[in-house]
């Protein structure tokens, strides 16, 4: 383990031999699923869109995600102490589109929303939406890296919004796994 840290530490003094936009490039095949993260907290209402979403822990459940540390928003996620996750389906790119806009003054003016615990707001149709308790909060360099722990969901079985090389896909079967007949 102390070589490992060793190697760690040699890494982190290394400059990269790449810029911001090369890797964000590079991320960009890495396919991911498409979220609307929501709190309430004080009477504000947050949502950001975000594809910074993943599954960290079965047992206890948690999951995480994570936010610019610049975002207008943090401050009320962070004092909110629950959110929701609202996995988009295929059909809510204008949804997705909404809350990507820091500029849009009331992102839910016209969006109808369910209330779940602690005040998180669900989105509804989604493909599925967990309502979440903070776990922990970890400084990720630009980004906070939020953990939480998952309290209650609701899955529709719609098919997901995925994002895929700075644009929206959809999910289709491999060909290979389509049935000849």
């Amino acid at each position: 383990m102390v070589k490992m840290m060793n190697t760690i530490l040699k890494q982190d003094n290394q400059a990269a031999s790449f810029d911001a936009r090369t890797l964000r490039n590079a991320l960009g095949n890495f396919a991911t699923g498409v979220t609307v993260i929501t709190a309430s907290n004080g009477g504000r209402r947050v949502g950001v869109t975000v594809n910074s979403f993943n599954s960290v822990s079965l047992d206890p459940p948690l999951i995480l995600w994570s936010i610019g540390k610049q975002s207008g928003s943090f401050p009320v996620f962070e004092e909110a102490g629950y959110f929701g996750v609202n996995i988009l389906a295929a059909d809510q790119i204008e949804l997705s589109n909404r809350f990507a806009r820091p500029s849009i003054e009331d992102k839910y003016e016209g969006v109808e929303v369910n209330h779940g615990a602690g005040g998180c707001l669900l989105l509804p149709d989604a493909c599925a939406s967990l309502e979440c308790q903070t776990h922990s909060l970890v400084d990720g360099g630009d980004h906070w890296i939020f953990l939480g722990r998952v309290i209650s969901l609701q899955e529709s079985g719609r098919a997901p919004l995925l994002f895929h090389r700075g644009g929206y896909s959809v999910v289709s079967p491999h060909p290979s796994l389509e049935v000849h007949g």
